[in-house]
């Protein structure tokens, strides 16, 4: 809990056996975090097995893709502020008490990976993906008049419960695949205007990626996003 709202950290898992244990424990250590929720989205190996050995509530979303897990757990979680991470361990749950800390004065906070002090050796951010990230969060934030936005790709991220509730409708109607980040910034920009981005920690991950992990993949990724992009200005909200 902080500051008498409860905290929910929603974590979509694939092929994280090897780290999302270890993931849901640290951030239960923060002592902020009242609720975990782990979505099965047809996950490999035992990870059902390691996240019945922890606190966190399992929950299964059979719809493959990144957007169909992390929608399924919204839906799930029960906080008053929503957070978004990777089972991978790439991210620091220390970073959890930045991301509240803004929350008391911005609805929508959004992690990013643009500072080389905070990417970790063996991290997968080279130039190529840094700018691609970059480049696609800048034409959101022209395009739909947002706050400064610097990094399309990052998944760290913290919602308010009423943002929450405003972006809900949008789900139906998403293809739920590895484009869903700048889906869901678009819905939450056009949203809420009191947005900030913070500084991350990126560390190496554990295990193979289906989405990045080589720059050829993240570029074909990074050409879905932009019709995306550009689909969304143009529909109503």
């Amino acid at each position: 809990m902080y500051k008498a709202k409860t905290v929910t950290v929603v974590i979509p898992t694939y092929n994280e056996s090897q780290t999302i244990r270890k993931v849901i424990d640290d951030f239960f250590a923060t002592g902020f975090v009242d609720e975990v929720v782990v979505v099965d989205n047809n996950a490999l190996g035992n990870t059902k097995e390691e996240v019945t050995k922890t606190h966190a509530r399992l929950v299964v979303e059979t719809k493959q893709g990144y957007g169909h897990a992390i929608m399924k757990g919204l839906s799930e979680a029960n906080g008053d502020l929503v957070v978004m991470v990777e089972a991978d361990g790439t991210f620091e749950p220390a970073d959890l008490h930045k991301f509240l800390l803004y929350s008391d004065d911005f609805p929508v906070v959004f992690g990013t990976r643009t500072s080389r002090a905070a990417i970790w050796s063996g991290a997968f951010m080279p130039f190529p993906v840094r700018f691609a990230n970059w480049l696609w969060a800048k034409v959101i934030e022209v395009l739909y008049n947002g706050p400064v936005l610097t990094d399309v790709g990052c998944t760290f991220k913290l919602v308010n419960r009423n943002i929450l509730e405003k972006i809900k409708p949008y789900f139906s109607s998403s293809k739920g695949d590895g484009t869903f980040s700048p889906e869901l910034m678009i819905w939450l920009v056009r949203h809420e205007k009191k947005i900030i981005e913070i500084p991350v920690i990126y560390k190496e991950r554990v295990g193979q990626s289906g989405y990045t992990g080589s720059v050829w993949r993240a570029g074909k990724l990074g050409l879905k996003m932009l019709p995306l992009i550009f689909r969304y200005k143009f529909k109503k909200s």
